[in-house]
């Protein structure tokens, strides 16, 4: 008869150095047979929705958590009854991403390669010696022994930190030197990098009043005057992330009214192509590639600033981030090398970019690493804003709506289609001549597309 074994599955780090989700839904109950990477949960992280794929092959013995709970990184979320002979680790403990572990008083045999679960990260490998890697996931545990206390940072060396930390805090434009450590000898952790973060939203009024009245109002009970909605997930990182990125970096706004008869009109043209059959085209795909085109002469506004090295970040790739509004809340994911597309590639890259974002199913790695955003409210029949800059980012533009409205063509008054375009940029990293220009070049095109000949 085969042996069986109890196996508990810890919710892993979905990446970003998340450290919570909210369980939304349970794709598999109590007794149900699953098999590896099979899907058995959707989990709310503070940047999308996930699906869980199941670690191993087996019966599901116990779900730990209900719909609607949050639950912290590391902690088991639910059982599984696995054949000892057949299991996918061979019996073995494991730690760090997609954790795995059996419950005690099982005899482990020898432990074996953990199965490299889409999602969860690379696979640690555990030798006599542990690597780099290794060491930094058994200090961040907390079973794992305490390490020797390091000397503290002296005054002006680079704050002591691991790389997700640092990149923790450059989302959230956090400066890094002005965070107080509470690990290890001075080791900044991410409840530090959150706790700064916090500290920064209460003084400028809490990202829960913020976030509350912009949050979606849930069905009130009958007489009720008011409704109260719990901010969490993607609402909750948004709202801190906004918050912390208007009062960090110093924000400057322009504004252009423009021509786009001529834009409108290629539209018309490229909409009848057969070369563009099937493709979706829209005034943002246009203007998108617009976008990339004036970026190739002003180059600043496609930077950075890091202020734990005290350096300037111009990126020699464009990550096009585009604003996008879902149920759950604003998300900014971004297109990677968006200016190596064809305006067909963009065409399509939107086209998936919006459809997943609006389903709810963008994944982490496609919310981070943006260089340069739009936001298109012109959607919405508005003109013109003034848009605050995603974190990290130097610069975001607004599109506005597209009217009819006299203008003056060759001295004369005309009915012109016209647009109104606002770019926010952070002064630290872009002077005022600088950002005019972008955003003169950014209108030229979309005035006169034959432009385009003249910056390429």
């Amino acid at each position: 008869m085969t042996a069986t074994m109890i196996k508990e599955f810890k919710l892993p780090d979905l990446g970003e150095g998340l450290t919570e989700s909210e369980i939304l839904s349970w794709k598999v109950a109590v007794g149900d047979t699953v098999t590896l990477n099979q899907v058995i949960a959707e989990v709310e992280t503070a940047k999308a929705v996930v699906e869980l794929p199941s670690p191993f092959a087996g019966t599901v013995a116990a779900l730990h958590e209900q719909p609607g709970t949050v639950v912290e990184v590391g902690k088991p979320i639910v059982s599984f009854e696995v054949d000892d002979a057949g299991s996918s680790n061979g019996g073995g403990a494991t730690s760090g991403n997609g954790s795995a572990t059996e419950t005690p008083g099982t005899e482990a045999a020898p432990a074996k390669r953990e199965p490299n679960l889409v999602g969860y990260g690379a696979v640690v490998e555990h030798t006599g010696r542990p690597t780099r890697r290794a060491r930094g996931l058994a200090q961040a545990s907390p079973t794992a022994s305490p390490a020797p206390a390091a000397p503290a940072t002296g005054v002006g060396e680079r704050p002591r930190s691991t790389p997700p930390v640092r990149k923790l805090a450059r989302d959230l434009g956090v400066d890094m030197s002005a965070v107080s450590g509470t690990g290890p000898g001075g080791l900044i952790t991410r409840d530090d990098v959150h706790a700064f973060t916090s500290d920064v939203t209460s003084a400028v009024g809490t990202a829960q009043e913020i976030a509350g009245n912009a949050a979606i109002p849930a069905h009130a009970a009958q007489g009720e005057r008011e409704t109260r909605t719990p901010i969490k997930g993607v609402r909750k990182f948004t709202a801190a992330a906004m918050v912390q990125s208007a009062f960090t970096a110093p924000h400057v706004t322009e504004f252009l009214t423009v021509d786009v008869t001529a834009t409108m009109d290629l539209l018309a043209r490229l909409k009848g192509n057969r070369a563009f059959e099937g493709y979706k085209l829209t005034p943002l795909t246009i203007a998108a590639k617009a976008v990339l085109v004036a970026l190739r002469n002003n180059p600043t506004l496609n930077s950075r600033w890091d202020e734990a090295s005290q350096e300037i970040v111009q990126f020699n790739y464009v990550n096009l981030g585009i604003a996008a509004a879902t149920p759950r809340g604003l998300t900014v994911p971004n297109i990677k090398d968006a200016d190596r597309l064809t305006l067909r590639e963009l065409s399509t890259a939107l086209t998936e970019l919006t459809d997943t974002a609006r389903a709810g199913k963008t994944s982490p790695s496609d919310l981070s690493g943006g260089t340069i955003s739009i936001t298109n409210i012109g959607v919405f029949g508005i003109d013109a804003g003034t848009p605050i800059l995603n974190p990290g980012e130097a610069a975001i533009v607004a599109l506005g709506a597209v009217r009819k409205a006299p203008w003056v063509v060759n001295d004369e008054l005309a009915v012109r289609q016209v647009m109104s375009l606002s770019l926010s940029f952070d002064h630290r990293l872009v002077d005022g001549e600088q950002g005019s220009r972008f955003l003169a070049d950014l209108g030229a095109i979309l005035s006169d597309p034959a432009m385009v000949m003249t910056m390429i």
